[in-house]
C-alpha cells in the first residue's frame, strides 16, 4: 500500500496512508496513551477559536516570517515541553490544541493541483493496524464506522477552523498591528543574567489602542477583539511557563538563553 506523496510532512507526522476500505477493512484503531509525539515539542499551532480555552494554560503568538500563524507556547525553549513528563504522559488537566488532538489522523491533499482532500493516518505511531481490541475503522460492508465518521468529522471542523484562522491573521495583517516580540525574564539568583526570548511576533498594544473608534467597534462585533485580549491576557503566562522550566531543570544557562520561539 502506497504512501501518501508527502515532499514535507506536518509536524508530529512521520509518515502517511491514506484510509481506504479496501487496504484497512479489518483494521482497528486503538487509544494512543503515550504523549511522546509532542514531548520534544514546545509549540504546537493553535486556531483563532481555541484562544480563550488555551490562554487559560499557555502563552499564544506567532510565528514570524511573512505568513505568520498562532501557536501555543508548552515550553520557551526548543524542544521543551514543560506539561509532558519522562513517562510520556500529560502531568496535568491542560488544554490540548485541536492540532494535536487529531493526531494520528489529518486530512491531506494526495495529489498536486487537486484540492480534494482525503483521510489519512501516520502508521508509524503504531496505534492503526490489524488488532484484535480498539475500534474498527470499517463495518462488513466496507463503509466507515460511527468512529471513523467522528475522526473524519472533526478534521473537516478543524480544516475549517484553520481558514478562519487563516481570514483573522489576514484581518491582522491589515490592521498593521503586529510587532516582533521579545520578552526579558530574570532569575531572582541571577538579577544582572537576564534570559531574552525573541522569534515571535504579538500585537502590539500601543498600535492598538490608536485604532480608530469605529474600527475598534467592528473587531468587538467580530469578535476578533475578544481573541486579540485573549492573546494578549495569556502572554502573562511567559514567565509561568519560565518558571515550569526552571523547576523542572530545563532552563540553559544565561549564556545561552537567548533564544527563538518558533
Amino acid at each position: 500500500m502506497a504512501s501518501a506523496p508527502q515532499p514535507q510532512l506536518p509536524l508530529f507526522y512521520k509518515d502517511l496512508l491514506p484510509l481506504n476500505s479496501r487496504d484497512h477493512a479489518d483494521w482497528k484503531a486503538g487509544t494512543l496513551e503515550s504523549a511522546a509525539y509532542i514531548g520534544a515539542t514546545h509549540a504546537i499551532p493553535l486556531t483563532s477559536e481555541e484562544f480563550v480555552d488555551a490562554q487559560r494554560h499557555f502563552p499564544i503568538v506567532f510565528t514570524a516570517g511573512e505568513n505568520p500563524l498562532p501557536i501555543a507556547l508548552f515550553g520557551l525553549n526548543e524542544g521543551v515541553n514543560t506539561f509532558v513528563g519522562a513517562d510520556n504522559k500529560i502531568t496535568e488537566a491542560v488544554y490540548l490544541p485541536a492540532y494535536a488532538r487529531r493526531y494520528p489522523f489529518i486530512l491531506a491533499k494526495l495529489q498536486q493541483g487537486n484540492d480534494d482532500m482525503s483521510l489519512c493516518f501516520d502508521p508509524s505511531i503504531g496505534v492503526i493496524g490489524k488488532r484484535d481490541d480498539g475500534q474498527a475503522l470499517f463495518d462488513d460492508a466496507g463503509q466507515p464506522t460511527e468512529y471513523t465518521t467522528s475522526v473524519l468529522e472533526f478534521c473537516r471542523r478543524f480544516e475549517e477552523a484553520g481558514q478562519r484562522t487563516k481570514l483573522f491573521m489576514e484581518e491582522l495583517a491589515k490592521l498593521d498591528i503586529l510587532m516582533d516580540g521579545e520578552i526579558a525574564i530574570t532569575r531572582n539568583d541571577m538579577p544582572d543574567k537576564p534570559f531574552i526570548y525573541r522569534g515571535f511576533r504579538m500585537v502590539d498594544e500601543n498600535k492598538l489602542r490608536e485604532l480608530p473608534g469605529d474600527t475598534i467597534e467592528g473587531l468587538s462585533k467580530s469578535g476578533m477583539l475578544a481573541l486579540i485580549y485573549a492573546h494578549l491576557f495569556s502572554l502573562n503566562l511567559m514567565r509561568t511557563i519560565f518558571e515550569r522550566q526552571l523547576s523542572q531543570g530545563k532552563v540553559p544557562m544565561p549564556a545561552e538563553a537567548a533564544a527563538t520561539i518558533n
